[in-house]
């Protein structure tokens, strides 16, 4: 069975799997831990402290930025992923930009180059790149001027005139750290969430650097015991469905690479096309009608009978769940109860205040949400992604919201 730490970032924290996921991907170990983790938030959101438990905010930065010192020669470098990769892309000087990377990220990455080793990196750190000078925009909204830079999906915002607002100007590059990486070389380094990396770095002007800790300044962040008792219903009724699903059922799902992307790939056409998930008894029947079609489609895609064949036997591999209706009514009924109780926990963090976020859109700005939040185990050393998919995902994946890559 995976542990914690390895089936949520594989010791890098190269992805993160939405919470409602985790049963597909881990299965049995995974439905535990999904319900665990929102017991926690609950906990915390109704007054409860923990030690063992820390929520960070999901920035909406890109590319992901790596940097700190090669423990093979103690040279600094540079990178994205691509740190990790087998044969590693690190960028320890300008030639090895020009080398690796190419357009806009082989120039955001000299200017990384050239300024983050000021700040005193020690060991290896992960981040989210949020801007470059050129980056920094001035727009207004609602007759309120903001210093903005727009990343990814999101637009963040800073009152223009504000301290902050001179701090981002005045500085070259901006990025929010997360993960903190050690270990003898890169390929075995392990990463560690919820660390206070940005208390020992050093305050450069040509560096603006946060963290992603999530603080409710404004006190507005709290349970009341109604939405506590509520929260609960959710993760009482995810229980008791989990405790009559038959794991022998569950592992079908979560032990087959193919079943599980279609599953997984299946649900996302609904956050495609900005629909909410439908109740488990009709999920349950579409995705029958969606794997018969999915699967015909492969089959007439081939010519000779060898190459149909290999799409048939791929779909009988479904067989096994399809044929079981009421398990996977009762798998779809689980899923929803943790959704459910999710967005409960995502709407109530919401009301902390923070930075004003946006989306660019042809018509101008629209008021939007933060992206979601990381919820961090900090004994086992994981964790994992809250996202609204119906608000952050559907914006990601719409071609009617302007991305910040989009020239």
């Amino acid at each position: 069975m995976k542990r914690f730490i390895s089936y949520l970032e594989e010791s890098k924290n190269t992805h993160m799997e939405h919470i409602e996921d985790m049963i597909f991907n881990d299965g049995v170990e995974g439905a535990r831990l999904a319900i665990t983790s929102l017991q926690r938030l609950r906990n915390m959101l109704a007054g409860s402290s923990s030690k063992e438990f820390d929520i960070t905010v999901k920035w909406d930065g890109a590319p992901a930025i790596f940097a700190g010192t090669d423990p093979a020669d103690g040279k600094f470098f540079v990178g994205t992923k691509g740190v990790f990769n087998k044969n590693p892309k690190l960028n320890k000087t300008t030639a090895d930009i020009k080398k690796n990377h190419s357009g806009d990220l082989a120039t955001k990455l000299e200017i990384a180059l050239k300024h983050l080793p000021s700040i005193g990196i020690k060991g290896v750190v992960q981040g989210d790149l949020l801007y470059t000078k050129s980056d920094l925009k001035t727009n207004s909204y609602d007759g309120n001027d903001y210093i903005t830079f727009h990343p990814n999906t999101i637009v963040y915002a800073v009152p223009k005139g504000s301290k902050l607002a001179k701090q981002i100007s005045a500085s070259k590059i901006g990025i929010v750290w997360h993960t903190l990486y050690s270990g003898r070389d890169l390929q075995s380094m392990q990463a560690k969430f919820g660390v206070d990396i940005t208390r020992k770095l050093k305050k450069n002007k040509n560096v603006f650097f946060t963290d992603a800790n999530y603080r409710d300044q404004s006190g507005k962040a709290t349970f009341t015991a109604s939405e506590t008792k509520e929260v609960t219903a959710h993760l009482s009724k995810a229980g008791s469905v989990f405790r009559n699903l038959p794991s022998g059922f569950i592992k079908l799902i979560s032990e087959d690479e193919e079943v599980k992307m279609r599953i997984k790939s299946f649900l996302n056409k609904f956050v495609r096309e900005g629909k909410p998930f439908p109740e488990p008894k009709q999920l349950s029947k579409d995705l029958f009608d969606h794997i018969d079609q999915y699967y015909q489609k492969e089959v007439d895609k081939y010519k000779t009978e060898k190459g149909k064949d290999g799409a048939r036997a791929r779909k009988n591999k479904f067989n096994a769940v399809l044929s079981e209706p009421n398990k996977l009514i009762a798998l779809f009924e689980f899923f929803n109860e943790i959704v459910q109780a999710k967005l409960k926990i995502i709407n109530k963090l919401h009301q902390a205040e923070g930075l004003k976020t946006f989306l660019k859109t042809s018509n101008g700005l629209k008021v939007t949400d933060r992206e979601g939040y990381v919820a961090i185990d900090k004994m086992k050393g994981g964790a994992v992604k809250l996202v609204d998919r119906l608000e952050f995902s559907k914006a990601n994946f719409s071609s009617d919201v302007l991305k910040g890559w989009q020239k």
